[in-house]
This record gives structure tokens, sequence and C-alpha cells, in this order.
């Protein structure tokens, strides 16, 4: 099945100040560790990247921009996305879809927004999913700490049976690409 990364908004200005998201530098190693493999079984990584207007995520801004600890390579694609859907007025479906996409392997920041809107949609277009179980992450919320939240979606999105697709949870060590 042919498949695609996605790295949902591993930006600075959501990953670097201070309190910074729960395990963040171990999940961007595993990240790096996922499109690494990606790339050697040729299969496209796409990095998605939110942003508003006069805020720290402002289009072009420092905060806007993607860690220097992730690693990027000539090749890569790059999605613009304005709501926690990445696929609400962007084309990453329209890129999939040329690409002969069935699978998306997701990743990213943050796991109770834009990877868990990020998820439903993209099975609700009838991508089948596998959500790296250790490669998203959040801040501590008042109300639950992010080890809870990260537990949370990992428990309850692969467990969803309703979009006719399967979405699976998978630590980045686990995941095997033949491209």
């Amino acid at each position: 099945m042919k498949t695609a990364i996605l790295v949902i908004d591993i930006q600075c200005a959501l990953t670097d100040p201070e309190p910074r998201p729960d395990d963040i530098d171990a999940v961007i190693n595993r990240i790096n560790l996922i499109t690494g493999k990606a790339r050697k079984a040729e299969l496209p990584v796409f990095f998605i990247q939110h942003e508003a207007p006069d805020s720290p995520v402002a289009y072009g801004s420092p905060g806007w921009r993607l860690p220097e600890k992730l690693a990027v390579e000539d090749g890569d694609r790059f999605i613009r996305k304005t709501t926690p859907d990445s696929f609400l007025k962007t084309d990453l479906h329209d890129q999939l879809q040329a690409l002969g996409i069935k699978q998306l392997v997701i990743c990213g920041y943050a796991s109770e927004f834009c990877v868990d809107t990020t998820t439903r949609r993209a099975a609700g277009l009838g991508y089948a999913i596998k959500l790296v179980t250790d490669g998203h992450t959040t801040h501590d919320k008042p109300h639950a700490a992010a080890t809870e939240i990260r537990a949370h979606h990992n428990a309850t999105l692969t467990v969803i049976q309703s979009f006719s697709v399967p979405i699976k949870g998978i630590a980045a060590a686990d995941l095997q690409f033949t491209g």
C-alpha cells in the first residue's frame, strides 16, 4: 500500500519556548527515524506547518520555521495550513491522490488538536492510518498531563471503526517501509 508520512506542526514557536511539549526532543528524534526510513524506501515526507497572521506562527516568522533538529531533505514536501485539519483549505489531499497514496503515517504536534483532527479527517477521506504512538506530543493542560493526553488519543483513535479504514497505533521503532 503506497504510504506517505505527515509530520504535523513541529515548528519553533510550538516546540522551543518553555514550557516545552512533553518529551519533545525524543519525539523529534523518533520523527527523524521515521522520515529517514521513509526516504530510504522512497516514500514522500510532508511537513505541515500551521500559520496565523500576527502570531508566533505567522508565515515566514522564526516561530513558523521548523526546528534545526528536525531532519529535512531536498524532495520533502511542505503544506501550509490555517486550521487543525491539515486537509481543510490546503492541497494535501490532491497531492496525496496524485501520488497514489492509500496510507498515511501520522506524527507531530499537538496530540489533541492537529494530530487528532488530521487523523480523523484522513480516515474520513479513506486513508488507512498508522498513528505513531510515541511520535506525537502536546503540552500539559490544566485538566490533564501531556502524557495522559497522548495516551488517551493513542487509545481512542485506534479503536474507531466507523471510517471503514484501519487506524493502527505503532511505535516509531516498529515502523517498516517497503516503498
